[in-house]
């Protein structure tokens, strides 16, 4: 229910979740948050996230952020027993979310064709690293392989000794987790006109190449000759032994910067500050707020030749200016002067800071929740709300194992049966 009584916008509808690690677990999470009941599967041994940042008592902060609000069931998909539950399950789900290796759906039988026959109202989601077609088709894959192969390593430029670095926010991953989360509203939709389930595709190499905009993008007229010069400086870079910075470079030439002032953080007199100015009139605001004129300023696009010497060297001269400028006072007379300015703005903080921030508090972005191991958790509120069917949060990340038997029970399992099962090592339960 949300938090006034009224029941989420994906209340009765039933989901059965297999899945392990981020993007999946975060899609699982999004639709719970949506009222949607979340049957997560789980070998014996867990979901291998709960190992990330662990905590002891097979609990992990990776996990406990991602798993929020479902209902927890451990199986040995090995076992004909363990397949027999989950056909047990299918005929009353709504839909099925498979994050694993692209052969292992049809292996433990839970592959699409086994399961819409069950069930043809079936919305099932298969999530792989790269799709089901091509050359990478058979491998697995994470995020930090998806960063890789789609450029989206190369996007903030970070190495360490010549060698790339991953950027630190699983941006492939959590991408992935709201195109499922998507997918499958709009294919509950697509149900109630046609009457039948489906299959949905995501992929964390669509996702990654989705994001990225106007990096994964060309204007055939515009960009092809350019483009083609550059990837050639590229390859022959790599065949003799071209550091990765040079590599780099070259691509980064093929937009040049011209000297940006108005899109960028400021260091203060005692922190930082960003500033955001992506139009015109905001970009007057600016340099009237901080005394500085830019003949670039009601210039066309096409008046400015962005690889011209001299219009590089008066973008470097402002830039330095104006970093002078914010350097001289602190952040809040910065705040203070911009906000009346009408300049959108906000000050450098940590995520942990966040946690006690009184714009973050009186928004409802943070909720708590009690995890029966590991106490009260304060983590990130749902994504959106609605005014009718308002969001909320069902709970914390389960235990592994910690619904088996209440599932089970649903089922019809009896305490006898269940008992036989845990003693084979067919399902698992919560640790003492």
């Amino acid at each position: 229910m949300g938090t006034d009584g009224h029941p989420g916008p994906l209340a009765g509808v039933r989901v059965l979740e297999f899945s392990e690690i981020i993007a999946a677990p975060f899609a699982g999470t999004l639709l719970s948050d949506m009222g949607a009941d979340i049957i997560k599967v789980e070998p014996p041994a867990g979901d291998p996230w709960r190992g990330y940042q662990p905590l002891g008592l097979r609990e992990g902060r990776g996990y406990i952020s991602l798993n929020r609000g479902k209902r927890g069931i451990a199986l040995d998909l090995n076992a004909p027993e363990g397949r027999e539950i989950i056909h047990r399950l299918v005929p009353d789900m709504d839909a099925v979310i498979v994050n694993y290796r692209p052969d292992v759906a049809a292996k433990l039988g839970i592959d699409y064709a086994t399961l819409s026959a069950m069930n043809p109202r079936l919305i099932y989601c298969d999530n792989t690293a790269f799709g089901r077609k091509g050359p990478y088709a058979h491998r697995p894959g994470y995020d930090l392989i998806a960063q890789a192969v789609t450029g989206l390593m190369s996007v903030e430029g970070r190495q360490e000794d010549g060698v790339p670095l991953v950027n630190a926010l699983p941006s492939a991953d959590i991408s992935t987790g709201v195109a499922i989360a998507w997918g499958i509203c709009a294919a509950l939709y697509a149900r109630e006109r046609r009457g039948h389930g489906q299959r949905i595709d995501t992929t964390l190499m669509a996702s990654a190449l989705a994001i990225q905009g106007t990096r994964f993008m060309s204007i055939e007229a515009v960009d092809a000759e350019q483009r083609e010069e550059a990837l050639a400086k590229v390859d022959e870079l790599r065949h003799n032994g071209g550091s990765y910075k040079e590599q780099l470079d070259v691509m980064l030439a093929v937009r040049p910067a011209i000297g940006n002032i108005y899109y960028r953080c400021y260091k203060t007199a005692d922190g930082f500050i960003a500033v955001g100015c992506l139009s015109t009139p905001l970009r007057v605001k600016l340099l009237a707020a901080i005394g500085l004129e830019d003949w670039r300023i009601g210039k066309h696009p096409d008046e400015i030749d962005p690889a011209d010497p001299n219009v590089q060297q008066y973008g470097k001269h402002l830039v330095a200016q104006a970093e002078a400028i914010f350097a001289a006072k602190a952040t809040e007379a910065w705040l203070a002067i911009l906000d009346a300015a009408g300049v959108p703005a906000g000050p450098l903080r940590f995520t942990e800071e966040l946690l006690d921030d009184e714009q973050v508090l009186e928004n409802g972005y943070v909720v708590s929740v009690d995890h029966p191991l590991m106490g009260p958790v304060r983590m990130a509120g749902p994504m959106i709300q609605m005014s009718e069917t308002p969001l909320a949060v069902h709970g914390p990340s389960p235990t592994l194992g910690q619904h088996t038997d209440e599932v089970l029970r649903e089922l019809g399992y009896d305490d006898a049966r269940i008992e036989d099962l845990r003693a084979r090592g067919i399902v698992g339960s919560p640790p003492a």
